[in-house]
């Protein structure tokens, strides 16, 4: 068994899919309308047969809620790994990406959390 697809909810399905694509870098996989909405999910440049990552319109008022309250907790939604934190930290601030946290060194692992909301 593996992941095929995580989801991350979304406001607006364009922003969103233009922030993940254009400024983060991933690539544009599926783009299918589903009634009122789009099944949109991106994948990594380099692993193009890999995970998908779906662009969730957040909708239903759970969607809403969940969103709501992780966003006021400053709790990521979901993670990315890179070889170089700094260098895409960097590379992430040159494409205008806004970041809550800069590299930060927890025990063995050095994270960086960026804010995908479009304010």
């Amino acid at each position: 068994m593996k992941i095929i697809v995580t989801s991350i909810f979304v406001q607006d399905q364009d922003k969103a899919l233009e922030f993940y694509s254009e400024k983060l870098g991933f690539v544009k996989k599926e783009d299918v309308l589903v009634g009122e909405f789009r099944w949109i999910t991106l994948v990594s440049p380099d692993e193009q047969e890999g995970t998908k990552l779906l662009l969730e319109p957040n909708d239903h008022p759970a969607a809403k809620e969940y969103q709501k309250k992780i966003l006021a907790d400053g709790i990521p939604a979901t993670m990315f790994g890179v070889a170089d934190i700094n260098k895409e930290y960097h590379r992430l601030l040159e494409n205008g990406v806004k970041f809550t946290m800069e590299p930060t060194k927890m025990g063995e692992l050095t994270i960086a959390v960026f804010d995908d909301t479009f304010k």
